[in-house]
């Protein structure tokens, strides 16, 4: 599926995000009453100036809230509306198109596939609404919202039913989306029968005016979230409202275009008898739209895939712990076993998340989105953004906190047990040997400043002749060469100056301009600072792993083999030292970039990209992508060019986990140029010509 086949104009949704306010109230015992619910209602109605409101005076960026399944209100509304419901039984909550033509189609979709699930259809209640409160925005597009009741074979179980409706639902939105004409406002908010959703394009205020159900005093829950959201650069739509399936989100996901494409490379991966059609509802992450929606995907996938909440959470958004002086070592060796098979989704997050048992909030490692929490009397314990959401007396307050950087903080109505981030870490390193695996199948790459010198000093007599071909086929300026490659291998630090840059960006400037300079928009699409790796090391780190990745929903001793290299830029040393590994684990293949000139570019790509899955797909891990090798009747093919093309072929044929890219290029002479290669998919990159 094409994710951008029916996208129009300069709008790009997958850059959509959102920056905003959440919160949630959980029994702490699970005892589920109207009051909790009336409350959550209240308190999101204190977070209005964390979103927009448009020029109408009521329309919103979006709001809503997510509860625990609320099973005696669905049974009483079922039966007023004359449908039988089983012992096991799931709502969906469905927007559909307000075309009635349109809405019968998406609705005979979700039908058929709910069938071919072998569940039971109940029947369809349409939602009681109130669009009076809605402003002229909201209402352009608001779209007609119904409930699907489904019924569950006997014997099947609440987890059974979940996953069944998951893959429903999944395939019904893709079926949907390759339609020549797909309906837009199809859109299936939840569909569970542990949680259900309430949102839309309302005031906070307004919200339960909108939807009487909220007001109904049957309709009880022992955990609701809330959330207030703000668009940072995209217009507001019903289905980007929050809560998702299970999250809310506050903050930005500034690594969204890394982890999108990476859950699409590690798909194949992917394995669980709970779910025997996972390679059926590809992409399992969708690729545009929500930044937070994303995120909801990945987590929804690992708990239907089995994972639980604790293990699905630590490693989706785990804490700073490379750098970490007082973590033990069992603990850190959990991060490290799970950080080669899934990349943290980075950036300033606040989240709550509930799967109708637990309610939970996670803080990324900077914490830079606060999170407090208050425990009363009743058992009430509230969380959000700030404080005050809703006035409990002060003499009832048993205890107050905050969720620190990095933290997880989880409430179990079921046991009636809170869980904090020390008690959880405490479960997670027990449950394996991790320490013990890594040892025994671990690769450590140090670097040996003596020996690096030493060899670098040999590495330019040998070539120091060439040096001048290779400045002049790569394009190295003297400017270059004295403003920048100076700077970085003097002083260690990237070049700097003053007075601002008023060289054009690459498309518009008359000059011929490298490939990487047309990538520099690409790393200014955020709205808060980069994180930088030197003066935030405390949070940060540029270990990477050389290694196969395996499936994330097991952990065995075999997972744990992988060379550890400090550094995603190598030097002669570090890159001779990873050629001369073990080739029964990592066996490489060195391509060449360069080809004659009657083959012509895109022939010599296809060709480059036919010669690299065919040796991956026959056991190559390591594969060196490399224009060392000129000469008079060659033509150097870009590495960013070669990079890109290689990563998304490997992708597209399943192998990209299979492998790394080795990069050693003359190219990459600055940051940037690193960086679009990395962005590109390179693994590490070796600069032959910058060391010179």
């Amino acid at each position: 599926m094409n994710p951008h086949k029916h996208t129009r104009g300069l709008y790009k949704p997958e850059q959509a995000k959102e920056s905003c306010g959440f919160g949630l109230i959980a029994h702490q015992h699970g005892k589920a009453s109207h009051e909790l619910v009336s409350t959550a209602c209240s308190a999101l109605t204190r977070m209005t100036h964390r979103g927009a409101v448009a020029a109408d005076g009521k329309s919103g960026d979006g709001c809503g809230v997510l509860m625990q399944f609320p099973e005696s209100f669905f049974r009483q509304v079922a039966a007023e509306q004359k449908m039988h419901l089983g012992r096991v039984f799931g709502v969906g909550v469905v927007f559909l198109n307000t075309d009635m033509a349109i809405a019968a189609r998406s609705r005979q979709i979700l039908e058929k596939h709910i069938e071919n699930e072998t569940l039971d259809i109940a029947g369809w209640r349409s939602v009681p609404v109130n669009p009076s409160v809605c402003g002229q925005t909201a209402l352009d597009s608001m779209p007609c919202i119904e409930q699907v009741f489904v019924n569950a074979p006997p014997g099947w179980g609440p987890h059974d039913v979940e996953r069944r409706l998951f893959v429903a639902r999944r395939l019904a939105a893709a079926e949907n989306m390759n339609l020549d004409q797909p309906d837009e406002q199809f859109y299936v908010a939840t569909f569970s029968n542990l949680t259900v959703v309430y949102k839309g394009l309302v005031k906070p205020e307004n919200l339960a005016e909108f939807y009487p159900d909220l007001k109904d005093p049957r309709l009880e829950s022992a955990i609701c979230l809330f959330h207030q959201r703000f668009s940072t650069n995209t217009l507001p739509n019903w289905k980007y409202a929050q809560p998702f399936r299970f999250l809310a989100h506050n903050g930005e996901i500034n690594t969204i275009q890394g982890n999108r494409s990476w859950s699409e490379a590690r798909t194949p991966k992917f394995q669980t008898p709970l779910l025997p059609d996972l390679q059926k509802i590809r992409p399992l992450v969708n690729q545009e739209g929500s930044d937070s929606s994303s995120l909801d995907n990945m987590l929804e996938l690992f708990l239907a895939g089995g994972m639980d909440v604790f293990r699905a959470m630590r490693i989706l958004i785990p804490p700073a712990w490379q750098a970490e002086p007082n973590m033990s070592a069992r603990l850190r060796s959990f991060y490290e076993f799970n950080s080669m098979h899934v990349e943290p989704w980075d950036g300033p997050a606040g989240i709550v998340m509930t799967n109708g048992r637990v309610a939970t909030c996670n803080l990324d490692r900077n914490g830079l989105r606060p999170a407090r929490y208050v425990v009363t009397k009743k058992n009430w314990i509230t969380l959000a953004s700030e404080v005050g959401v809703w006035d409990y007396e002060e003499a009832d307050v048993v205890e107050k906190g905050r969720v620190g950087p990095g933290e997880m903080f989880v409430v179990d109505t079921q046991l009636g047990n809170v869980w904090r981030s020390r008690e959880i870490d405490e479960a997670l390193k027990a449950r394996h040997p991790y320490s013990d695996w890594l040892t025994e199948n671990i690769i450590r790459v140090a670097s040996n400043d003596e020996q690096e010198e030493t060899a670098a000093h040999v590495y330019m007599r040998d070539n120091s002749q060439q040096l001048p071909v290779f400045q002049k086929l790569f394009g190295v300026s003297n400017e270059e060469r004295e403003q920048i490659i100076r700077v970085m291998a003097e002083n260690a630090v990237e070049a700097t100056g003053s007075m601002g840059d008023d060289t054009p960006i690459a498309v518009l400037s008359r000059q011929p301009r490298s490939v990487y300079d047309y990538f520099r928009q690409q790393f200014a699409q955020v709205t808060n600072p980069p994180i930088d790796p030197l003066r935030e090391r405390s949070t940060m780190s540029l270990e990477t792993l050389i290694g196969r990745e395996h499936n994330i929903f097991q952990e065995t001793s075999t997972q744990a083999h992988r060379v550890v290299l400090p550094y995603p830029v190598l030097n002669v040393v570090k890159y001779r030292k990873l050629l001369e590994l073990d080739q029964r684990w990592y066996r490489n293949q060195v391509f060449s970039l360069n080809y004659v000139q009657q083959e012509g570019l895109k022939a010599a790509l296809e060709r480059l990209c036919t010669e690299v899955a065919e040796a991956v797909a026959g056991g190559v891990v390591i594969v060196v992508l490399s224009d060392r090798d000129i000469g008079h009747d060659k033509l150097p093919m870009h590495a960013a060019l070669a990079t890109g093309a290689v990563h998304q072929r490997l992708i597209r044929d399943g192998l990209r986990c299979d492998c790394n890219i080795v990069v050693e290029t003359g190219t990459a002479r600055d940051p940037h140029h690193f960086a679009v290669l990395f962005g590109l998919g390179a693994t590490v990159v070796y600069p032959y010509l910058a060391f010179q």
